[in-house]
């Protein structure tokens, strides 16, 4: 048989073969359900996701704990802002602890451009080639919680490793501040700090609210005609929307949650209690100074920018759009993804993954930061 033929045949059979496997009518038992798919393309999913057979055995092991003990529960509404802030205290605790006692640092409290900092500094000196090298940190926890306790889980790591003087900032939160609070607590201290240090000798970076706060900060810089630093991370984050995409909708049930279904009706008539303003407030979808994604011009002057995340974390995809739209705007830009990670995987340091990622930040500040 001439491979004309043998062509033919296999384009003949290609049509049985998608009939087959996608359930299209007409074949035996395929009436017998309905298509797992809408009329708009939405795909109806069912089946077994096991943990990715790419992570480490400690990954693996880490990911099974959050998805079938659920060491961290749910917590208080964050109506009471209080009992939520010192819960994730504890949470962060846990991942403090076994890194102290795998990376030692020292920690001082100071005040810089009038607002609170820790300063992390490695307890064996910071390197002679980093002297009037410095980062900043901008810690997460949802714009409501983190400070001085999830800053140093983000900033003990690389003050560490890379040996650098490393200020995280105890900016204005939520409910009690709005946006934009944090971007002028951010660039108070930064102006304090390019007072001893050429901007292009700084790194900026930040985890969850943290990286949004990073990017939001690189756009006040422009509008308030202060230098880029150096380069920025944008860790388990975005410079948009965070919940976005693909992996908006598979990180959840990935993870093992359960379908959200709506509260049932109160009993009482009276209106529920009003909601207390998230930080993020009024802000407008198209204000770049909010999300910096919105605006090419903006982009277009990032400096550097290192993007880290997880295929099982929701802001997988739109940290994945930021590293495109960057690109295509001229900016270098850098992603690293890994797989059946979770957000802010990089909390904990007793994973191989996340010093995996240590390592790429540091090469990343220490390539992009003037010696």
């Amino acid at each position: 048989m001439t491979p004309r033929s043998n062509l033919r045949r296999a384009c003949a059979a290609l049509p049985l073969a998608l009939a087959i496997t996608t359930g299209w009518p007409g074949l035996s038992g395929a009436q017998t359900a309905p298509p797992p798919y809408k009329p708009d393309g939405t795909v109806l999913l069912s089946g077994e996701v096991p943990p990715s057979n790419l992570l480490s055995k400690e990954g693996a092991d880490y990911l099974r704990h959050l998805i079938v003990d659920k060491p961290f529960g749910s917590g208080p509404p964050l109506a009471d802002i209080k009992a939520e802030r010192a819960r994730q205290d504890a949470i962060m605790r846990v991942f403090l602890d076994p890194m102290r006692r795998r990376y030692a640092v020292n920690v001082a409290e100071e005040t810089i451009g009038g607002v609170l900092v820790d300063v992390v500094t490695p307890a064996d000196g910071v390197s002679p080639e980093n002297r009037d090298r410095v980062l900043i940190n901008l810690h997460g926890g949802g714009f409501v919680t983190g400070a001085r306790s999830a800053s140093l889980v983000e900033s003990v790591p690389l003050a560490a490793l890379m040996r650098i003087k490393v200020i995280s900032i105890d900016y204005r939160m939520g409910p009690e501040y709005q946006f934009p609070a944090a971007s002028q607590d951010v660039a108070a201290v930064y102006r304090q700090v390019l007072k001893t240090h050429d901007a292009k000798r700084v790194g900026l970076y930040g985890c969850s609210a943290g990286g949004t706060l990073a990017a939001q900060s690189i756009a006040w810089f422009q509008s308030h005609d202060l230098p880029n630093p150096a380069a920025v991370g944008v860790f388990c984050s975005s410079l948009g929307q965070m919940v976005a995409g693909d992996s908006a909708h598979l990180a959840g049930g990935l993870l093992g949650s359960g379908p959200r279904r709506a509260p049932p009706p109160a009993a009482s008539a009276s209106p529920p209690a009003p909601r207390a303003p998230t930080y993020m407030g009024d802000a407008r979808r198209d204000d770049p100074l909010a999300y910096p994604e919105v605006s090419r011009d903006v982009l277009a002057r990032f400096p550097p920018t290192l993007l880290i995340s997880g295929t099982r974390s929701f802001e997988f995809s739109a940290a994945l759009n930021s590293h495109n739209k960057l690109t295509a705007a001229g900016v270098q830009s850098q992603f690293h993804g890994w797989d059946g990670l979770f957000h802010a995987f990089i909390y904990n340091s007793e994973l191989p993954e996340s010093r995996e990622a240590y390592d790429i930040m540091v090469r990343f500040f220490d390539t992009h930061l003037a010696k």
